[in-house]
């Protein structure tokens, strides 16, 4: 890895070029030169490249290779909101973390990532593309678009299972009465539209339960939509799931597998659910 650092004139001089193409043919990688002001006084390119960003290359490099490179991941993330007028609407608390973490974890392994987001507040990388997808239509729109190119769908978003039948241009008047009623109607099952259009796609479903009875609930998820792989974890649990840094989950699947991993940090579950996705890849544990 080399990360050049040089005003904009040495920068686009033909030694320069020359010798940066010579270190490319070689097999190194060049992060690129930031754009701002310089030591010299002017602005353009030639800065450092952010350390964020020079970390993220060597985090990338000592992973090439390992288990994912060239896989084509596409996840959902977030929680969908369906609105009830211009201003409110029906939604939940998912935060994004939990996808993030698995996009996040994913590039590092070498794989290319696609994020389907709905309503995620979280930095984002330069080397992830997002696709924006506020309600669970949209949502749906954007996994049947990119479905077809990916080799393993992850479906972490917590997609709103009921909606407003219709929905009020404007803000609805709260003087207008003291109650409202609201008619929902059912949404779209986006990962059991997906499983019935899959080829040779690897699915992986969550199941977000509330209690002791919610694994079973998640065990019934996984035969009954026809997923690889059901990640399940109990909301009921202080400390974990939803807008939590950590999170405490079983991996239901592959095969009849069964696998209850404690507490721990977001990043540390999606490194473990993507050492289960590497086995079903490629039929063999990861190295």
């Amino acid at each position: 890895l080399v990360a050049p650092a040089m005003n904009t004139k040495m920068l686009e001089s033909p030694a320069t070029i020359d010798n940066l193409a010579l270190l490319a043919k070689r097999g190194v990688e060049i992060i690129p030169t930031a754009v701002g002001l310089l030591a010299d006084g002017d602005t353009g390119a030639g800065r450092l490249a952010d350390p964020v960003d020079i970390c993220d290359a060597v985090d990338r490099a000592l992973a090439a290779g390992t288990s994912m490179a060239g896989v084509k991941i596409l996840v959902t993330a977030g929680g969908t909101r369906e609105p009830i007028d211009s201003v409110r609407y029906v939604g939940n608390r998912s935060s994004g973390r939990m996808a993030w973490a698995i996009a996040d974890e994913a590039r590092r392994r070498g794989a290319d990532v696609t994020v389907v987001a709905a309503n995620v507040d979280l930095p984002r990388r330069s080397d992830v593309r997002y696709i924006d997808a506020p309600s669970a239509a949209a949502m749906h729109a954007a996994c049947r678009q990119e479905f077809a190119a990916t080799d393993v769908l992850v479906m972490a978003a917590a997609v709103a299972d009921y909606r407003p039948v219709t929905t009020t241009d404007g803000k609805i008047d709260k003087s207008a009465a003291d109650a409202m009623t609201i008619t929902l109607e059912r949404t779209d099952d986006i990962l059991s539209d997906l499983a019935a259009r899959r080829t040779t796609q690897i699915l992986i479903g969550f199941a977000a339960e509330h209690g002791e009875a919610g694994l079973a609930r998640a065990r019934d998820k996984r035969s009954r939509k026809g997923v690889d792989l059901v990640v399940h974890n109990d909301v009921s649990i202080p400390g974990i799931g939803f807008e939590s840094l950590d999170n405490a989950i079983t991996l239901i699947g592959p095969g009849d597998g069964e696998t209850p991993l404690a507490r721990m940090s977001k990043a540390a579950c999606a490194a473990h659910i993507l050492d289960a996705v590497y086995g079903l890849h490629t039929g063999a544990p990861r190295p």
